[in-house]
Parts: structure tokens; sequence; C-alpha cells
């Protein structure tokens, strides 16, 4: 029987260098899409999919983030008081019980974040969420990640096709059987040039993983641009446990991108239907000038 996913980790500790300066003293993982920040989409997503331990994986100055899932009493007492009852329930429906953080002193790369947060994580499966990478679906993507790791266990990633010349910005498969909707790999390769590629099958940012892969990470070897990269971990684990990557149902926002983040707006903006109707005209409105 495989183990209950029951633990996320989010690595939180980037710089945010393209959106300064705006990322100055803000976090990038802080910056609102509509009116949440981009990390509560990713929170209320692992909530949504069963997840109950919340592990950051941060650095000094990103305090804001835990903050902004503890309670804030004061708030809470002035919203009552002001019978503000919609406001007050949003503010206690972004507090978190269980939430741990743990410092990256280094940005050594996504596979020494995960690393760092070996000791809160244990020996059970863990989930991986990037904030930067928003997913707009029906059923939540990690929710559609967990339920197919129930019944193959080892590694299960979200994934999806890219353009052959993307292929150098991501981890990538190396196919051996493929369905349709969930393709086993023989091997992973992160940031093929498009010429050398295996596939076009890429890596987005979910992933449950085996507890196995801090093993791997724990020997610090390093990858592509120097840094301790996570694909690279998991293919070395690949003769012991299955990796499956899920073609997810949804569409994933990057918004690591100025584009991406921009389109994420848009995009979350006309999914809610008390915006949609005005949306659409000025966007209309937009697109039309000169």
């Amino acid at each position: 029987m495989v183990q209950r996913v029951r633990k996320a980790v989010l690595p939180v500790a980037g710089l945010g260098t393209r959106f300064l300066p705006a990322t100055k003293v803000i976090p990038k993982e802080m910056i609102p899409v509509i009116d949440k920040p981009v990390v509560q989409y990713a929170i209320e997503e692992a909530r949504a999919a069963g997840i109950e331990e919340f592990i950051f994986v941060s650095a000094y100055g990103k305090e804001s983030i835990t903050q902004h899932f503890s309670p804030a009493p004061g708030l809470e007492r002035q919203l009552e008081e002001k019978g503000k009852t919609a406001e007050l329930a949003l503010v206690r429906g972004a507090t978190l019980s269980t939430i741990h953080t743990v410092i990256q002193e280094n940005p050594l790369g996504l596979g020494h974040a995960v690393w760092c947060a070996w000791p809160l994580v244990g020996d059970e499966p863990f989930a991986v969420i990037l904030p930067d990478d928003m997913v707009l679906s029906q059923t939540p993507c990690l929710k559609q990640l967990i339920e197919a790791h129930a019944k193959v266990g080892g590694h299960v990633v979200a994934v999806e096709d890219v353009p052959r010349e993307q292929t150098n910005r991501y981890g990538i498969l190396d196919v051996l059987s493929d369905d349709g909707k969930l393709a086993k790999a023989k091997g992973l390769v992160e940031k093929p040039a498009p010429e050398t590629a295996p596939s076009t099958l890429a890596i987005i940012g979910r992933y449950v993983l085996d507890p196995i892969v801090f093993g791997e990470l724990d020997k610090k070897t390093k990858g592509a641009g120097g840094e301790i990269q996570l694909t690279d971990g998991l293919n070395r684990t690949i003769d012991r446990v299955p990796f499956h990557g899920l073609r997810f149902e949804g569409r994933r926002y990057d918004c690591g991108t100025h584009v991406g983040f921009v389109e994420a707006n848009l995009a979350f903006g006309l999914a809610r239907p008390e915006m949609a109707a005005k949306l659409r005209p000025l966007v209309k409105n937009l697109l039309e000038m000169k």
C-alpha cells in the first residue's frame, strides 16, 4: 500500500531578480495575482489535495511569507469590531496551523533546496510545489498527482509537451512507455539542447516524490549551471523506484516571467464570474488600441 502524502515543500528562497525593483523588499512569492499572493494559490492547491504540513525553504529577509500565513489577532479583532465578516473570513482562511521554515543558506539549486527540507519531511513521500508555476484547473493539479501516485508509487511529476526549441529550459523525460496520460520514464535530462533532447515532455513545478531522493541529493553532486539539480537526483533513483510524468488537466502559467505573470492575472481574473464580464471588454479594447 502506498503511503499517504501529507507534507509539501515549497522552495521560496530565490531572489526574484527578474522582478526587480518590485522584489527589492517584497518577496516575489508575495506579489499578488488579483488579490492573493502567488504563494497563497500554491498553498490553497495543496490544502485541496489533502496536504497537512507545509515546509517553506526560505532565505533571510523573506519572513513576510510565513507571516502572511500566521494568525493576525490585531487585524482580526479590528475587522470583527467593524463587522467586516467577509474580510475576516479571508484573513482567517489564509492562516495555516502547521508551518515549518528552514533557511537555505546558499542558493545552490532546486535539488539543494529540497534537500534542506529532509529533516522535516523524514522518511515518507512528499510533495514539492514551485509557486511560480500557477495551474488553473477543475481538479487541483497536486491532487491529480497524488491520486496517480496512490496507484503507481515512486516519483510522479506534472509534465507538459513544450516546443523543442524550449527543452533547454526544463527537465526532460526520456520516455519508456506512454499511454497518453501517464508516461513512464527510463531517464531524465536537465535542460538538454533541443537537438539532443530525448523528448519534449517537460517537468513543471509540481512533484510527488519518494524520500529515496534525499540520499542522492545528500551527495551534493553538481549538474547544469553548477547547481545541485533535483532532476539529476531523481534520475539516479530510477533504477530503484518508478518515475512517471502525468499530463495533468489544466493550464500552467509561468509567473516567473513578466508575460506569464500578466497572463496569469488575466486568466485567473476571467475565471472569476464576478470579474469576467468586466474584463472581457477591457481586454478587447486594449487589443484594438493603436
